[in-house]
């Protein structure tokens, strides 16, 4: 029998509006999260969904207490948080157990630090123990149950104190596939047969897949800076099943919002400008490869989960494919262009010389061969590059740079004389 979520309420349990949060002083800070606003009812189960570094955990200190905002307000029930909020708690992707302490000393810690009194402290952590699987393990010590059971006892501990708003942050990635796969299901039948008091959850993932296994709604996040790009329902009843066209529709959707559609050229290569992808182009190949044997074009979540590359891997890579004009992203599916297929069809020597060409209509690595080419001795020392590209990119000056000789290198545009800290054009 399909269960259906708790009932929505239609008041806000949490509001973001347009909240920021920088790091270091001075004229250029690191900007964490810029102008997100984000809504929050109770009966929801919400996931943050984006690649390493776009705040998604900088969010869920934020919206605990943990952390001030730079500009905008944190709202909980109408009223800004501005300390620790009583009403929500966070289980962290480290398991974070007291190794000192039995399972049921640790559940009982969160109660200790609200004061509860001794008898009401155990009678609950024991319950707690109770629901989430672990009776018989109260006297046990975290060294003596696995990943998936320590990961239980953080469960039980952050419900102890029956928080209205239940944060997760990446709470399966440390776990192995059958154990994450058995705590998700866990989880989900507490929360949707209401066996535990929290009003709404909010998971912080990577995992498209578990987002839209798990969630009602999925926020979609970008980084440099870490801002909200789009929010996408997820309208299945549960239990949902991953083979089910419906499922796999939701998941090509939440794909091509994270991928982003294909853009024009032209815009394409005006972000370049900006920001060039952390991409192995050795790996492109192996992309393009693919798709040359899927025929051309192949659906990106399946793509994703044969080559067996995480999501920070395997975004940057499609990225710099779209940019070099090799690949484009269409409803969830990656399509070979004819570009690509003359690339996959080349020889290895055919192969530099395409990437060498396509290479040079990208902004950045244009702009270094260019300044060689204008040299006397074609050698410009490393630091020229990193001053004039702090100018553009700031603290990323070094990143991009390094991915930019990467490249060059690649295609054998322009080396780098490490002993001397030079790059210098090829013979």
């Amino acid at each position: 029998m399909a269960l259906s979520p708790p009932a929505e309420i239609g008041e806000e349990l949490l509001a973001l509006r347009g909240v920021t949060k920088t790091y270091g002083p001075g004229p250029r800070p690191f900007v964490a999260v810029c102008d997100v606003s984000l809504t929050i009812r109770p009966g929801e189960f919400v996931s943050l969904l984006g690649p390493s570094g776009c705040g998604k955990s900088t969010l869920l200190r934020l919206i605990c207490g943990l952390a001030r905002p730079t500009s905008g307000v944190v709202l909980y029930r109408g009223e800004p948080v501005v300390q620790v909020n009583p009403h929500a708690t966070i289980v962290f992707q480290t398991f974070a157990l007291y190794p000192w302490l039995t399972v049921l000393e640790n559940v009982e810690v969160a109660l200790k630090a609200r004061g509860r009194p001794a008898d009401e402290r155990r009678e609950r952590a024991m319950k707690l123990i109770d629901t989430v699987g672990l009776d018989g393990f109260e006297s046990a010590y975290p060294r003596e149950l696995s990943g998936g059971m320590r990961q239980k006892v953080g469960f039980a501990r952050a419900m102890a104190v029956e928080p209205e708003l239940l944060c997760l942050d990446e709470p399966f990635s440390a776990l192995d596939v059958l154990s994450a796969e058995a705590l998700r299901g866990e989880l989900l039948e507490l929360w949707l047969n209401k066996s535990i008091p929290t009003r709404a959850i909010l998971l912080v993932t990577h995992n498209i897949e578990e987002a839209a296994l798990m969630s009602d709604r999925v926020v979609v996040m970008a980084k440099n800076p870490g801002r909200v790009v789009t929010e996408i329902p997820v309208p299945l009843r549960h239990p949902r099943q991953r083979r089910d066209t419906a499922f796999q529709g939701c998941v090509d959707g939440v794909y091509t919002a994270v991928a982003g559609r294909t853009k024009p050229e032209a815009e394409t290569l005006a972000q370049a400008a900006r920001k060039l992808p952390r991409a192995r182009l050795n790996a492109l190949a192996g992309l393009v490869e693919k798709l040359v044997a899927e025929g051309g074009r192949a659906d990106l979540p399946r793509i994703n989960a044969e080559l067996a590359m995480e999501l920070d891997d395997l975004l940057p890579v499609v990225e710099a494919g779209e940019l070099l004009g090799f690949v484009h992203v269409q409803e969830g599916d990656l399509i070979i262009t004819p570009v690509g297929e003359a690339y996959a069809d080349a020889s290895i020597l055919t192969r530099k010389e395409l990437v060498a060409g396509r290479s040079l209509r990208v902004p950045r690595i244009s702009w270094i061969y260019d300044t060689l080419q204008q040299d006397d001795d074609r050698r410009i020392d490393k630091d020229f590059f990193l001053e004039k590209l702090r100018d553009d990119v700031g603290e990323f000056a070094e990143e991009q740079l390094d991915i930019a000789i990467a490249w060059g290198r690649f295609a054998e545009l322009f080396a780098y004389d490490s002993g001397t800290d030079e790059l210098y054009l090829e013979s």
